[in-house]
């Protein structure tokens, strides 16, 4: 008789009879042509991970020259007394110092009130873009207009800026005109009048950047939403709300990165142009202040370290509207 420990190890079925080996079994050759077919394609990824590093490493060093070694450079003569051409270690203190001295928080107030008109420098071209989405009468040439501050310099719209707010410009025209002689005044002149024209200014200027940002969004909806919206009884402004709002989320989270940030780091040339800074620290900026003290006074250790500051509010806005958009995903 043959040995039956010798034999393969069988299964019974229900019914008693024994069935067929599981040395046998589908899974048995299957698990192993498996395992080789992983470790190939795990190793392939491993090849195609290493020569993705080797061929990104020449931009990454690009990268690294650009623009890690100068802002190491930045936050080194940050902490010094550098006059341009000799530096002297001070250390950390120099930041201790910048938050006790006034004109930087007054210089940070005036970055928060421009920061007010966001909102206003996007529902204004949102409006715009809503109308010329629906084609309205010359619609083509409101959409040159429109569109045409952008293709304008700084400095254009700044001149223009001084006079259209002058003493005898056509904003105290109007309001005389509209018989409130009282309220006439140089914009120009006053601290916070001054503020509000630059912020005026702005908003202006991103008008038509912004409507073209909306208007493309809105030809990317699908109008059968719009009709299954008026099908169900929406009327042009429900569903203007409902649908064309929450699917633009997207280019509002692209309009205000690029709004805030050209508040941030692009009205310089209209500041100098319109009021130099003035009156005093009336609508000297973050950005302005920076040459202020680095080019005026010959101090480029506070001028880089007042970079230093404008880079780490950039990088916080940016960081905080990338995790509410997540958030919201």
């Amino acid at each position: 008789m043959p040995d039956t420990q010798a034999l393969p190890r069988t299964a019974k079925t229900a019914s008693g009879a024994h069935s067929r080996p599981t040395l046998f079994s589908a899974a048995g050759p299957k698990a192993s042509l498996d395992a080789p077919r992983r470790r190939g394609a795990s190793s392939l990824q491993g090849h195609r991970a290493r020569a993705g590093v080797l061929l990104s490493l020449p931009a990454l060093v690009l990268v690294a020259l650009v623009l890690v070694v100068p802002i190491g450079e930045a936050v080194y003569y940050s902490m010094t007394n550098w006059n341009g051409l000799s530096a002297q270690w001070i250390g950390p203190g120099t930041y201790l110092s910048l938050l006790e001295n006034p004109v930087f928080w007054r210089v940070l107030e005036n970055n928060g009130l421009l920061m007010l008109s966001v909102p206003v420098a996007l529902a204004v071209p949102l409006v715009i873009a809503a109308l010329l989405h629906e084609h309205v009468f010359c619609w083509r040439l409101f959409r040159t207009l429109i569109f045409l501050p952008t293709a304008v310099s700084w400095v254009v719209i700044g001149m223009v800026a001084v006079r259209v707010f002058a003493p005898a410009g056509p904003i105290n025209l109007l309001i005389g005109t509209f018989g409130l002689g009282r309220f006439e005044t140089d914009f120009l002149g006053h601290q916070y009048t001054a503020l509000l024209a630059v912020a005026l200014t702005f908003v202006w200027s991103m008008v038509g950047t912004n409507t073209i940002i909306f208007l493309t969004g809105m030809s990317t909806i699908d109008p059968s939403i719009y009709e299954a919206a008026y099908l169900d009884g929406a009327a042009r402004w429900a569903a203007f709300a409902r649908v064309t709002v929450p699917l633009l989320r997207r280019y509002f989270q692209f309009s205000f990165v690029i709004t805030v940030i050209t508040a941030f780091t692009a009205l310089f040339s209209l500041i100098f142009i319109m009021t130099g800074g003035g009156p005093g620290y009336g609508t000297t900026t973050l950005e302005f202040f920076v040459y202020q003290q680095a080019f005026n006074q010959g101090q480029f250790g506070t001028g880089a370290m007042l970079g230093i500051v404008l880079f780490v509010i950039l990088f916080g806005v940016s960081l905080a509207q990338l995790r509410l958009f997540r958030g919201e995903r």
